[in-house]
C-alpha cells in the first residue's frame, strides 16, 4: 500500500503533532535512570557482577549525563538553565540519601517480617516507591515539568503504589505491603507515618477548577493508617499520634491521639433444623 503526504490521515496527524506543547524522554529512559540512581546509592543487588567496575565519581558523572540527555527534549519548557537545574539536583542527592536511609531503617525496625536493611532496600516495593517519589519531588521543586510524574508512574507500574511527586512527605516514612496505596498531589504527611496497603489519601471532588487548591489531607507525625482506609479532603487533618483503622472513611479532621475504627457488625444467622 502506498501513501501520500496529502493523505487525509497524514495531514490530520501532522496537524495534531504540531499542537503538542511538550516533547518528552522515553518511559524506558526515565525508568532506567531512576533504577540506576537507586542502584548507585544502594549497590546491594548485583545484576552484572562480571562487568568492569567504575569508581563512584565516574558512575556519578554517568548519572549526570543520563539526566542531561533526558532534559534535552524539555529545554523549551525549563524555567532555568539546564546546567543550573542539574547542579541543584545533584547537590540535593546527599540529603535524599540520608532521608532514604531513615526510611529504610523505619521499615526494618517496624516490620517484624523484615530480615535486614539490605532486604528492605532491594526487595520491598514500599521502599522503591518512596525512593522514586523523593527524587521526583526534588525534580518538581527544581521546576522540571512532566518528568517527575514519569518517574513516579514508573514506580507505580512496578509496585502498585501511586505517589504524586508534588506531595510533601516527612522523614522515616513507611509503606507496608503497599499495593493500592494512593497519595494525592497536595497531600502533606509528617514524620514517622506508617501506611498499609490500599490506603487512599485523596480529594472529595474531582474538578479542574480545584487544581490550584489544597485538595488532599494532612497527616501529622506518628500516625498509623491501616489497610484500605480512605481519607479525603484538603481541610482534613489527622492529628499526630492517631490510629486510623482498616476500611475507615474520613472526610473530617480528628484531633491528636485519636483512634478511629470502622465498625464491624456481627449478626448470627437463624439456625434451621432439617426436617425429619
Amino acid at each position: 500500500m502506498t501513501t501520500s503526504h496529502q493523505d487525509p490521515f497524514f495531514l490530520r496527524l501532522t496537524e495534531q503533532n504540531e499542537k503538542y506543547r511538550y516533547k518528552l524522554p522515553s518511559r524506558h529512559d526515565a525508568g532506567n535512570f531512576i533504577q540506576n540512581l537507586i542502584n548507585f546509592l544502594f549497590p546491594i543487588s548485583q545484576d552484572c557482577p562480571n562487568c568492569p567496575s567504575k569508581d563512584l565519581a565516574m558512575k556519578y558523572a554517568d548519572l549526570r549525563d543520563e539526566l542531561d540527555h533526558m532534559l534535552q527534549p524539555l529545554l523549551p519548557q525549563l524555567e532555568k538553565e539546564k546546567g543550573e537545574i542539574l547542579d541543584e539536583i545533584f547537590s540535593g542527592i546527599p540529603d535524599i540519601y540520608e532521608m532514604l536511609l531513615a526510611d529504610a531503617k523505619s521499615i526494618t525496625d517496624n516490620d517484624p517480617a523484615s530480615v535486614s536493611l539490605e532486604e528492605v532496600i532491594s526487595v520491598y516495593p514500599g521502599f522503591m516507591a518512596i525512593a522514586t517519589y523523593r527524587f521526583a519531588h526534588l525534580f518538581a521543586q527544581c521546576g522540571i515539568p512532566l518528568l517527575p510524574r514519569m518517574l513516579t508512574e514508573f514506580a507505580h507500574s512496578q509496585t502498585g503504589i501511586d505517589i504524586h511527586p508534588n506531595a510533601v512527605i516527612g522523614r522515616s516514612f513507611f509503606i507496608d505491603h503497599g499495593t493500592g496505596v494512593v497519595i494525592g498531589e497536595t497531600t502533606h504527611i509528617g514524620n514517622n507515618v506508617k501506611l498499609y496497603q490500599g490506603v487512599t489519601l485523596g480529594a472529595t471532588h474531582v474538578s479542574k477548577s480545584l487544581a490550584s487548591r489544597k485538595r488532599h489531607p494532612t497527616i501529622e507525625d506518628n500516625v498509623v493508617v491501616y489497610a484500605n482506609a480512605t481519607i479525603l479532603g484538603g481541610e482534613t487533618v489527622i492529628g499526630h499520634d492517631s490510629i486510623i483503622g482498616g476500611n475507615a472513611w474520613l472526610v473530617k479532621s480528628v484531633p491528636p491521639f485519636s483512634q478511629v475504627y470502622h465498625q464491624s457488625k456481627i449478626e448470627i444467622r437463624p439456625q434451621t433444623v432439617p426436617a425429619t
